[in-house]
């Protein structure tokens, strides 16, 4: 690549149609190329335009979360969908094409903490004139309002915005910029608000106490489709539970001691024959003495630890299901801040035990249980070292609390059958790409245990449009929400008061409160079919874009992105959201482990197409097959980079010969057989388009290429020189195929290669080659024998093969040469003798020998004369 101060900027591109330049270079095509299909609105969709749902693409793009780290992989999934955009465009569709950014989240949280060095205390004032620190210090932040650090989250995103657009403009991808959307826009606070209130409506939508799976440092709640398993090291302790009896003790083994204040039950297996006996009777707990139960339950697991556990309020997630199956009393001991309640419990017996670990962290609690259970007596032997699964939110550093909290539920069939079975369903009526990924869907599905957890304890959010009366003692009525009309919507409760309030009753008895809770991101990207398409806002778009015909994702989020649309379309419009999905795989370092930031195996993107150009980064991409995991390599560039150089150089070469004729006036036998042969490419790429199979449709097009090359040029090109000589007429059909075939393969390689197709395409062909149409395989003769083109080919090989033997210059005369071949071989290379005359050099005579069998290979044996003069 040149230097960047040789690269022409934007501003200085100019486009020159119609001449072929003297020096090609893929140098600058990005800048310039972009400029002309923005300045042209080129891939602009208007529904006004459109006749019919019919003649429309509508793809649903996944809204990149803007204020993560761009890396290969990023640019791999968005390039796929780019492919099948720019093949249904040539296809004759309308594609529709929007881009959105997820902007809110923790994430954007997070990182506008550290980059200004704020946070959030929601019982500040809004300080319209504050301005961040000039020097942001992230390990002492100031303390702003909620409505300042929204706005500084809205600031910061804009600027990570513009990153990622210039980033997916560079790569070239042929998205209606018109159509942008973010997730925290009014518009789409709307949409996730009007949703909302409709679930409500409907008694889809829920406000329940339960327990929660709780991130103590993010200091959220935390969706199942949010968990990441993850070893953690723990160790088992070996407790004393005292028969209330006097008969004797009950040994049980648990990781979680510093929980035994919580604990509200003994569980066994009801078919364990060692503990059936205790089952109706009654234990006190070590330490604490409180007296709890020992129940049955089949979840209980005889070959684990003592077989028979200890159930908390709440320990895991099967504590969980113990205690709502078996009525248990909910004696929870761990607070939102992951420390243990200050204030001891009622239910504990020994409160001086309890006083010992309150107001402690977890960590701690442990640790002075251990010792005082060792003091006690009551814990066998010292605890046993173990690795254990422990439940992670995704995103952070400690394993989740499970705590009883006030949270909203949408269903999702995880407690409703008949609703499970639907979505089930709907999973058999989509496509899929690949088709395997169905079956991860209905894993998911089957594996729900709770309806989706919506609400999270957030600031920078869309508000659930929620208010609670509050009663004379200023509690909230949680069972009589006061909502707004969906024609006030959007609506921030924070800010506004409720129809028939007036702010200063905000907080006092007998007015008002806010739901203090944001939705989950995927709440409001669960609804971008419906945000793009002009759901409640634009009928003509939303009937000709809706349901949707492509949704392309990764399959880490099927679980997430891929059924939460499908839910909220289900619930809301009875239909699927979109007609397909596709799954792309993962992005890999070499040695196959997932690229992330903090194993510090990413590359920049940005970087990579400054070295290789984009063509050569897209190529990379479309090698990546559809639901597969593929390493990268930057080596891997290089072959994308001399593919995107060969086309400029072999279309400058072709388009030299001068102008050709009419599809009639190919005549010769090597010609029909190219065309032919082409022929039947387009019919292959065709059909592994049709099948979003893109890696097909790039290996059967740059097959060809390189054999048309390599050998068709090659053979041909002496011909094509000719137009005076005495064979005008083979002159003019070389020619004439030579055109017909840089034509096709330029729109075959467009959906690919899209900035060098467009700079051949503006050297001899009007308008743009990403609005022509794909070619068709009837566009180019079917008769021509395919055969002999491999034929000559082979024969091309050997005649190579004794120049390069004798390691003498391929301009080397051949003075006499004999091809040996099967009859059906030499009857097609007499048919192209003079072109393989003129490509071998050979001046002598060429004779033909008819091999014995039919299984004969074909072989050459030639006499070689001087090698030609180097140059001085």
């Amino acid at each position: 690549m040149t230097s960047e101060s040789q690269q022409p900027s934007p501003d200085e591109s100019t486009v020159t149609r119609g001449v072929v330049p003297d020096k090609p270079a893929l140098e600058g095509l990005e800048a310039k190329w972009g400029k002309v299909w923005e300045d042209e609105q080129l891939y602009a969709f208007s529904a006004s335009q459109v006749d019919s749902r019919e003649a429309v693409f509508s793809i649903d793009t996944p809204p990149p979360t803007v204020s993560g780290h761009l890396h290969p992989g990023h640019v791999f999934s968005y390039t796929h969908t780019d492919l099948v955009a720019r093949y249904q465009r040539m296809r004759g569709k309308k594609v529709f094409y929007p881009m959105g950014w997820d902007d809110n989240g923790l994430p954007t949280e997070r990182r506008v903490q550290n980059f200004y060095g704020v946070r959030c205390d929601p019982t500040l004032p809004y300080d319209p004139d504050f301005e961040p620190p000039a020097k942001p210090d992230p390990k002492h932040q100031i303390s702003i309002s909620r409505r300042n650090f929204v706005e500084l989250c809205v600031k910061l995103t804009r600027v990570d915005e513009r990153t990622f657009q210039d980033l997916w403009r560079s790569v070239g991808l042929s998205v209606d910029w018109n159509q942008l959307y973010s997730t925290i826009s009014p518009e789409s606070q709307r949409i996730a608000q009007l949703a909302f209130l409709r679930n409500l409506a409907r008694g889809e939508a829920y406000l329940q106490d339960a327990p929660t799976l709780w991130d103590v440092t993010f200091q959220t709640a935390v969706a199942q489709a949010e968990l990441e398993a993850r070893d953690y090291p723990g160790s088992y302790h070996r407790l004393d539970f005292h028969r209330t009896d006097g008969s004797g003790d009950v040994a049980i083994e648990t990781t979680r001691p510093e929980l035994l204040a919580a604990c509200c039950a003994l569980i066994a297996h009801p078919d364990d024959e060692r503990y059936q006996h205790l089952f109706g009777t009654t234990v006190t707990t070590p330490l604490y003495g409180v007296e709890i139960p020992v129940l049955a339950h089949p979840a209980a697991e005889m070959d684990k630890g003592a077989g028979i556990a200890m159930c908390c309020t709440f320990g895991d997630l099967t504590d969980v299901t113990w205690w709502r199956e078996l009525q248990l009393p909910t004696r929870t001991i761990i607070g939102r801040d992951g420390r243990l309640l200050a204030e001891t419990p009622d239910w504990v017996v020994n409160k001086e035990a309890y006083a010992a670990i309150a107001g402690k962290t977890v960590f701690t609690a442990r640790k002075l249980v251990v010792e005082a259970l060792q003091a006690s007596g009551e814990m066998e032997g010292d605890p046993q070292p173990t690795q254990r699964k422990a439940n992670f939110y995704e995103k952070g550093d400690k394993p989740l609390e499970i705590i009883g909290t006030r949270q909203w539920y949408i269903t999702n069939g995880g407690r409703d059958q008949d609703l499970r079975e639907a979505l089930l369903e709907r999973g058999n009526e989509l496509a899929w790409v690949p088709e395997h990924m169905r079956y991860r869907y209905q894993n998911w599905v089957e594996g729900l245990n709770g309806d989706w957890l919506v609400s999270r304890q957030r600031f920078f959010g869309v508000p659930f449009p929620v208010w609670y009366p509050l009663d004379a003692e200023g509690q909230p009525d949680y069972e009589h929400p006061l909502t707004p009309a969906e024609d006030q919507l959007p609506v921030d409760p924070a800010s506004q008061a409720p129809e028939g309030y007036q702010e200063s009753q905000r907080g006092v008895a007998g007015g008002f409160a806010a739901d203090p809770d944001v939705m989950d991101t995927w709440a409001t990207s669960s609804l971008s079919p419906q945000i793009v398409t002009g759901w409640e806002r634009d009928a003509d778009l939303f009937a000709k874009t809706f349901p949707m015909d492509f949704a392309p994702e990764a399959h880490d989020i099927i679980r997430t992105w891929v059924f939460s649309r499908i839910v909220r379309a289900h619930l809301e419009n009875h239909v699927l959201p979109w007609k397909r999905a596709a799954i792309s795989g993962f992005v890999t370092d070499p040695d196959r482990k997932k690229m992330s930031k903090s194993k510090g195996n990413t590359v920049v993107p940005t970087e990579i197409i400054d070295q290789f150009g984009a063509d050569a980064v897209r190529w990379r991409a479309a090698m990546a097959r559809p639901g597969m995991d593929s390493p990268f390599d930057k080596a891997q560039m290089k072959v994308g980079r001399r593919l995107a150089m060969k086309i400029l150089n072999a279309s400058k070469f072709v388009l030299g010969f001068g102008e050709g004729g009419e599809l009639t006036d190919v005549t010769e036998p090597v010609d029909l057989a190219m065309l032919s042969q082409l022929h039947e490419v387009i019919a292959e790429a065709t059909a592994a388009f049709e099948e979003f199979n893109y890696t097909a449709a790039l290996e059967a097009a740059e097959q060809f290429f390189w054999t048309f090359c390599d050998d068709y040029l090659e053979l041909v090109k002496e011909r094509a020189y000719d137009s005076e000589g005495d064979d005008a007429a083979g002159a003019t059909s070389a020619r004439t195929a030579l055109r017909l075939a840089l034509d096709v393969m330029l729109r075959l390689f467009a959906p690919f290669l899209p900035f060098v197709t467009e700079e051949v395409w503006s050297w001899w062909q009007a308008g743009s080659v990403h609005t022509t149409m794909w070619p068709l395989p009837e566009e180019l003769p079917s008769a021509g024998d395919t055969d002999l083109m491999v034929d000559v080919s082979a024969a091309l090989v050997e005649l190579r093969g004794v120049k390069s033997t004798h390691k003498v210059p391929m301009r080397t005369p051949i003075l006499a040469a004999t091809i040996t071949a099967p009859a059906s071989v030499i009857n097609h290379l007499k048919q192209a003798e003079d072109d393989l005359r003129n490509v071998s050099k050979t001046t002598g005579e060429m004779t033909f020998a008819v091999a014995d069998g039919d299984d004969a290979g074909l072989s050459v044996e030639a006499t070689l004369g001087e090698p030609p003069a180097r140059k001085k």
